[in-house]
Parts: structure tokens; C-alpha cells; sequence
């Protein structure tokens, strides 16, 4: 194994967090809709997501590449930089997580990276191009063409189904949707995991570990594969309510095919080398499902929020990860500072998230009761003619009646 330097190492733990973070983060992208179908019990959903993140992570090297070959220039890179744009990641993704909007892991990432590497070494130690025709317009191309493809496919499946919605259609649309949610979850560990064993191996590149232009050492897609699974298992419960029942309401059907648009999209990027938003893809997907559908709906509001936090993403994390950059230029004493602010920010992220609690008890938000005006005119609907009551019951009492006078005597006769 590599040697390592105690700053080498704090990076390789803190990538594997951001890591972990990612996992449970993005644990919504393969299994919200199949949990809020009903075609799978919310523990057996992550545990099936996690071994496929697993799996995935050993399918390909592309993205990690481009993540530690292309993105910044490898070789005026120090593992302080690496840190700086880790710290930055995770804090975002915290934030996000809290108030349970699915942004990008992937994009807080990037946006750390990019961040500290302009505040370490200048604009040009980014590499524009690349940016652009890997990060940014895929960004911006994906969740579009998804929900194209999700919006063809909805309205293709009811075309061929018809209105048939006996218990076996049903059926076979539920074992679709679990197979194309272990389709996801295995794309998402192909894309996703890969990000993180790709700055791992910059990080050792940087410390001159190994040599520039490596691919990720075994034990690095290892630990990689191991951390987004379990990431993946403790399950991010509060975006999968806003993916599985906030954005729109689905159906199997229409969760079959959200879920097979998104896994081709993430495992066509995977293959091509670029860093994908596997987030933008599924809600995309998702959008494309709920407006496939003859009556189907899109709840633009919380839309519209996860748009606004998709335009955040890099650049918020990209300034944090500049002045955590700033921060660790200081010298050791800078580094353990920006260390203890990261693991205090994280810890009071958490406690604030205790405050109301979602799990896998409560994922599924349930139907409102009527409200007031439902249940009054309920209350007040004549039953059906025909139809005898027991327990109706007059409301208002007959009038008293008083006893009649008695009749007056007759009259005397006269004589």
C-alpha cells in the first residue's frame, strides 16, 4: 500500500465521508418511487440498493478519471485542496439533506473541487473545457432528456395498456419497477462511487503516493464501493418523501418508467466519462412520469425549489470550499481548524434534523383527513331514499298538544 502522510490521511477519511453522505443522499434516486408504490417495504428497498451501489462500484473507471485526470491540473494540487473541496461538498449536502431537497452530491463535489483549486493555485489550473462539455452541459441536457424519455414512455405504456388496472397488471408493474430500481442503484454506484475513488486518487497523486495518470488503486474502489453502500442503507428518508410523494403521485406504471429512463441515462454518461448528476436524471424522470400520465401532475412549488438548489449547488460549494482553501493555507494549525468546523457544523446539522424525525416509519406521508367543509356536508347528505336508520331520531319535538275541553252539558229542558 501506498505511504501516507497524516494530512494523506485525513483527506482519504474525509473523502470516504463525503462518500457516505452521497449514499444516503442519493439513496431517493433509485428507490423513492418503487417505496411510494408500495412495490417494496422501505428496509428492503436500501439494503437492495446498497449491495447494487456495491456492485456497481467495480463496473468502470471512466468518471473517476475525468475526476482525477481532467477536471483540475493533478500535478499543483496539494491534499490540503482536496480537503478544502471535500469540507465544502458535505456541508452542502447536510444542508440539502435537512431540508430535503435532492441536489447534486455530484455538483457539490465539483463545486468543492473547483473552488479550492481557484483559491490554491488561479483560475488556470482549471480545466475550462472539460467543465463544460462533462459538468455543466450535461447538467443541464440530462434531467431534460430523462424526462423526455420518461414522459414518451408513460404515455407509451398506458397507449399499449390501455385502462387495464387488474391486480396482475399491477403486478407485473411493481416486478418491473424493482428491477429498474436495481437497474438504478447499480448505474448510480458506476457513476457515483466512482466520483469519490476519483479524488482519492488525486489526493495520493498530490501526496505523491502514486504517479500522475494512475487509475484508482484496488483498495480505493474497494473502500469506495463499501462507504456509498453503507451511505445507501441507512437510507436518506427525508429526500425520498420529496421524490417519492412531493414531486408528483405515481403509479407503477409510470415509476417502471421514470426508473428505466434513468438507469440508460446514467449508464450511458457512465460509459461516455461524464460526471452526471444522478439526481437531475431521476427527478427529471420523475417530472417526465407524473406529466405522462392523463391527469398526472407535477407539484411545481417544490419543483421550483430543487431547481433553485440545483443553481446553488456549485457555486455555494465552491465557495466553501475557497475559504476552507484559504483556511488550510495557513499552515497545520489552519487545517485542524477547518477540521473541528466540519465535524461541529455536521453534528449541529444532525441535531437540528432530530427535532423532527423521518424514517423509514413515516417516509410515506399519508392522506390528509377531509377537512371541515368535506365533513360537513357529509354530515348534513340525506341518506338514499329506501334506506332505513335505526338511529334517526327526530331533531325537533312535536308541538304539545292540549286535551280537548270537555263537551258542555246540554241545556236543561224547559217545562
Amino acid at each position: 500500500m501506498e505511504s501516507f502522510s497524516l494530512i494523506l490521511a485525513i483527506v482519504v477519511v474525509t473523502a470516504l465521508a463525503f462518500d457516505f453522505t452521497n449514499g444516503f443522499h442519493d439513496t431517493a434516486n433509485a428507490m423513492a418511487t418503487t417505496i411510494s408504490t408500495g412495490a417494496l417495504k422501505p428496509k428492503i428497498a436500501v439494503a437492495m440498493s446498497a449491495v447494487l451501489n456495491l456492485v456497481g462500484a467495480f463496473l468502470s473507471v471512466e468518471v473517476a478519471n475525468t475526476i482525477s485526470k481532467g477536471l483540475v491540473d493533478e500535478t499543483g494540487i496539494r491534499p490540503e485542496v482536496i480537503f478544502a473541496a471535500l469540507v465544502g461538498a458535505i456541508l452542502w449536502n447536510l444542508l440539502t439533506w435537512l431540508v430535503g431537497l435532492p441536489s447534486s452530491s455530484s455538483h457539490a463535489l465539483m463545486g468543492g473541487l473547483v473552488g479550492a483549486t481557484v483559491a490554491s493555485a488561479g483560475f488556470g489550473a482549471v480545466h475550462g473545457d472539460v467543465l463544460v462539455t462533462k459538468v455543466l452541459l450535461p447538467a443541464v441536457a440530462a434531467p431534460v432528456v430523462a424526462g423526455l424519455a420518461s414522459l414518451l414512455a408513460t404515455r407509451f405504456s398506458y397507449g399499449v395498456g390501455g385502462t387495464a388496472d387488474g391486480e396482475a397488471t399491477r403486478k407485473g408493474y411493481r416486478a418491473g419497477q424493482i428491477a429498474s430500481a436495481g437497474l438504478v442503484s447499480l448505474a448510480h454506484g458506476t457513476n457515483d462511487a466512482q466520483k469519490t475513488m476519483g479524488i482519492i486518487t488525486l489526493a495520493l497523486v498530490a501526496g505523491g503516493s502514486i504517479a500522475p495518470g494512475s487509475n484508482p488503486p484496488t483498495w480505493v474502489i474497494l473502500s469506495a464501493g463499501m462507504a456509498i453502500a453503507l451511505g445507501t442503507y441507512i437510507g436518506g428518508w427525508r429526500i425520498i418523501r420529496t421524490m417519492g410523494t412531493g414531486l408528483t403521485d405515481l403509479e407503477p406504471r409510470q415509476g417502471f418508467a421514470a426508473q428505466t429512463s434513468a438507469a440508460t441515462a446514467i449508464l450511458a454518461s457512465s460509459h461516455l466519462g461524464f460526471s452526471l448528476s444522478t439526481t437531475h436524471v431521476v427527478s427529471g424522470s420523475v417530472m417526465g412520469a407524473g406529466l405522462g400520465r392523463k391527469g398526472g401532475v407535477v407539484r411545481w412549488s417544490t419543483a421550483t425549489r430543487m431547481f433553485v438548489a440545483w443553481a446553488l449547488t456549485l457555486p455555494a460549494a465552491a465557495l466553501v470550499g475557497a475559504g476552507a482553501e484559504s483556511v488550510t493555507g495557513l499552515g497545520d494549525w489552519g487545517t485542524a481548524v477547518v477540521a473541528v468546523f466540519l465535524v461541529a457544523a455536521s453534528a449541529a446539522i444532525w441535531k437540528i434534523s432530530r427535532r423532527e424525525v423521518v424514517d423509514h416509519t413515516n417516509v410515506v406521508q399519508e392522506t390528509e383527513p377531509a377537512g371541515v367543509v368535506t365533513t360537513a356536508i357529509a354530515a348534513v347528505t340525506p341518506p338514499p331514499a329506501g334506506m332505513v336508520t335505526e338511529d334517526l331520531t327526530a331533531t325537533i319535538p312535536a308541538p304539545a298538544t292540549e286535551p280537548a275541553p270537555a263537551p258542555a252539558a246540554p241545556p236543561a229542558a224547559a217545562v
